[in-house]
């Protein structure tokens, strides 16, 4: 597991069993936990943002709009907090993620709902990247472009600065509209959802990452044949 995150905050289920999970652990003055500004509305996010409204569980989970593949329906639901400078979270994205789509998803048993937990300090890029995946959601892209941070993340995680253009060449990569997903990047735009993801992730109890939560029970054992033996259980197939 990668750098521990110094806050603290259970796990959810099912949608339901989410919302009610949060309300569990508390969010009585959440919309008080405040993220300092450091560059300013329209300039480049690099840090969390404040955010504010946010006053009950069902607006933080809509406010972070984790990214879902699978139905709504599946018997299991795996919830995954990632840092996409974090190498095991690499490991889980890479290794495990597309067994979990080709197999346990594609047979309907199990929808997977990823979520930001950019760790800060020395993951000091995180936040943006988590930010540029966002972009290239915007064009429909977000798995491809997740997929190329981590498979390139020895190379842009080492930048002493904000690695805007290895952020820019993935996207050109991917044939992304450049100018538009510059425009995104080089902006402020899905700070307050990445913000919301951190938030909503300390709420939860995340203090690392990767941190993987299924059917409400966090889960040590992440490798794939643990995981699909585990949903399997769950859905009792």
């Amino acid at each position: 597991m990668s750098r521990q995150k110094k806050k603290s905050g259970g796990a959810g289920g099912g949608a339901r069993g989410f919302y009610i999970i949060l309300a569990v652990v508390g969010l009585v003055g959440i919309a008080a936990i405040a993220y300092a500004l450091t560059s300013g509305r329209g300039a480049t996010a690099t840090e969390p943002v404040e955010v504010a409204g946010i006053e009950d569980a069902r607006t933080l989970v809509e406010r972070a709009e984790g990214i879902v593949v699978g139905s709504a329906d599946a018997p299991v639901k795996l919830i995954v907090f990632s840092d996409f400078m974090c190498p095991y979270c690499g490991q889980f994205a890479l290794q495990v993620k597309p067994l979990l789509v080709q197999n346990e998803v594609a047979a309907g048993h199990l929808q997977l709902v990823a979520y930001d937990f950019p760790l800060g300090g020395t993951h000091r890029h995180s936040f943006a990247a988590a930010r540029a995946a966002r972009c290239a959601g915007d064009q429909g892209r977000y798995w491809e472009y997740h997929d190329a941070l981590y498979a390139r993340q020895a190379r842009w995680s080492g930048r002493s600065s904000t690695p805007l253009n290895d952020f820019e060449e993935y996207a050109a990569e991917l044939g992304l509209d450049r100018a538009a997903f510059s425009a995104c990047l080089r902006s402020d735009r899905h700070a307050e959802v990445v913000t919301a993801n951190i938030m909503l992730g300390e709420r939860l109890g995340v203090r690392g990452t990767p941190t993987v939560i299924v059917n409400g029970r966090r889960v040590e054992r992440w490798g794939y044949p643990e995981l699909s033996e585990l949903i399997k259980r769950e859905a009792g197939v």
